[in-house]
């Protein structure tokens, strides 16, 4: 039984090798690997994408509830905040998995598509194919979680987070003349004054993060950033 195993090994291995050393063979599977990551960064950005549609969804939703009578409590925009951070780190675990195969094909564009289009040009990498072949065997995230994280809340969570801070200053100021808004903004047990300074240590946790002068390492160029490295 083991003998028909092993001949198929080595039958896989020599396809394998010949199809790597034979430039025609190699170029004519490159598109299809091409393709493949391709489809699966479009991919990925679509679950990412599709992530920030709930999480939009969620804070039009509150505040039509919150906003639509007198007697709704401010700290259900509280409430939001909590699951607007929960949708936060689902996206930066999907981020970090899009950044995977974005920065594969920005790999091959980079090596090949480049030089093919310009001959003359140096090549980034001069091992390419040995670096592309370890990333296949051993994958690895090729942007931090700080960096995913800071990226993620810059671009699109920086607003909504802002957007329910405005409305709960709205909510316990403006749409609440017949109290104070210390007491407009209590919680059972919890003084207004402390809820309105753990917002305010929040806000300012959400800047820092926001902004934080990080070393890039996500692999793009558009943005007017240094490019960070392929793989670590």
């Amino acid at each position: 039984m083991d003998e028909p195993s092993d001949r198929f090994d080595t039958q896989d291995e020599e396809v394998a090798a010949e199809a790597g050393t034979d430039p025609e063979e190699f170029l004519s599977l490159l598109p299809h690997f091409y393709r493949g990551s391709v489809s699966q960064s479009v991919s990925a950005q679509d679950r990412l994408d599709r992530t920030t549609d709930w999480a939009i969804t969620l804070i039009a939703a509150l505040l039509s509830v919150v906003f639509a009578s007198e007697d709704m409590p401010a700290y259900l925009l509280l409430i939001g905040l909590v699951l607007l951070g929960m949708f936060l780190l689902f996206e930066v675990r999907r981020y970090r998995f899009y950044d995977v195969w974005r920065s594969r094909v920005r790999f091959v564009q980079e090596n090949i598509f480049a030089n093919a289009f310009d001959p003359a040009g140096v090549e980034h990498h001069p091992n390419w194919r040995e670096e592309i072949g370890d990333d296949l065997r051993q994958p690895t995230f090729k942007v931090s979680y700080l960096e995913a994280l800071s990226r993620r809340v810059r671009r699109v969570y920086a607003l909504l987070f802002v957007v329910i801070g405005l409305a709960w200053v709205s909510k316990i100021t403006l749409f609440t003349p017949e109290a104070q808004w210390t007491e407009a903004a209590e919680l059972p047990g919890i003084p207004g004054l402390i809820v309105a300074t753990a917002l305010a240590l929040f806000y300012l946790t959400v800047l820092l993060i926001a902004f934080w002068p990080g070393k890039r390492e996500a692999k793009g160029e558009i943005h007017g950033v240094k490019s960070g490295h392929w793989k670590d």
